[in-house]
């Protein structure tokens, strides 16, 4: 085959970024180059007209935007992040991660979630999700460090942001004894290598607490705040932590996940395609946007992902996030 006839091919494959309006534009002129907003993921053909333009009028598919759409997502002029949700479910190699780095401009962070084999204490059945057995590699720093923590960084260089582990809801016998856990997982943070800024997001309200907040800032880690059905309001959270205070210096790492009252489930189903606002989730935005304007203005860096779940579209949420950051 032709250089010629690749070409031809690697066109017909592109992603055109939407026309964005002049106003949107002047929007992330204005905002803070230290605060990074972004969605989970970018593969949704519901967004074609928003950051996707169509293709000869009809929108490009999940699987050819999943492969071919993040540099017209990364064109957005809001868009400075994304959350790489895909390795929550399996790790990616190096070369993997290079290549998403070179569909994006230097600016441009990614957000990286842990696969959930090193961060889930069980082992669950295919399809049901129901646990299985103990995971032996539940907080196993080296597979950690092999296995996401060096391909990411690697692969991504100076577009490598937040790498977080998530944490499933741990369950009865882990949450027994809240004190330990922190300082079990807090000890898994303090041996991985040193250099990327590590988040951990929880499902469990009893780990928003004094104990869990100190052994995080011994570890060197971060919380990442978790707007979420099962967790307290976001601004509770962010007090917890010590988020919320002029004297703290922490980055500032938020994922805006899943309405309140929700289950993931029936947001799903309800607010597809994912193209406008369904229900709007004033309380959470106007906090997020208190906390990243405070912490801009302190120069620390604002990471804030937002899901599709959070109020119907992460794209018009993004916006909206935006405008109320600049008052």
């Amino acid at each position: 085959m032709t250089h010629e006839q690749l070409s031809l091919f690697a066109d017909a494959d592109a992603i055109d970024p939407a026309a964005v309006d002049p106003a949107v534009k002047i929007l992330g002129e204005m905002l803070s180059p230290r605060v990074h907003l972004g969605t989970s993921s970018w593969s949704f053909p519901g967004w074609t007209g928003l950051v996707y333009a169509a293709r000869n009028g009809n929108p490009a598919n999940e699987q050819t935007l999943a492969r071919h759409g993040l540099a017209a997502y990364a064109a957005h002029p809001l868009f400075r992040t994304v959350s790489l949700d895909r390795t929550f479910y399996a790790p990616l190699t190096r070369e993997e991660f290079a290549r998403y780095a070179a569909s994006v401009p230097a600016h441009f962070r990614f957000v990286v979630k842990a696969p959930a084999a090193i961060t889930d204490p069980v082992v669950r059945k295919p399809g049901s999700g129901e646990a299985a057995r103990d995971n032996p590699l539940f907080l196993d720093a080296t597979t950690a460090a092999a296995t996401f923590i060096r391909p990411a960084v690697d692969g991504l260089g100076s577009n490598a942001g937040p790498l977080i582990f998530q944490f499933p809801p741990l369950g009865r016998r882990l949450l027994s004894d809240v004190p330990k856990l922190a300082a079990r997982i807090a000890a898994f943070m303090t041996v991985l290598p040193r250099g990327p800024l590590y988040a951990v997001e929880v499902r469990d309200p009893q780990l928003v607490c004094e104990a869990f907040a100190r052994s995080l800032e011994d570890a060197g880690a971060v919380p990442c705040l978790a707007v979420h059905a099962r967790m307290p309001p976001v601004d509770e959270q962010a007090e917890v932590f010590r988020l919320a205070q002029p004297a703290a210096r922490q980055p500032l790492v938020a994922r805006w996940n899943l309405h309140a009252g929700r289950g993931y489930e029936d947001a799903k189903a309800d607010y597809f395609p994912f193209n406008r606002l369904m229900e709007e989730d004033l309380p959470s935005r106007a906090a997020l946007a208190r906390l990243a304007r405070a912490a801009a203005l302190a120069d620390r860096d604002v990471f804030i992902t937002v899901n599709n779940k959070a109020e119907g579209s992460a794209p018009l949420s993004v916006q909206r996030l935006a405008e109320q950051i600049m008052g």
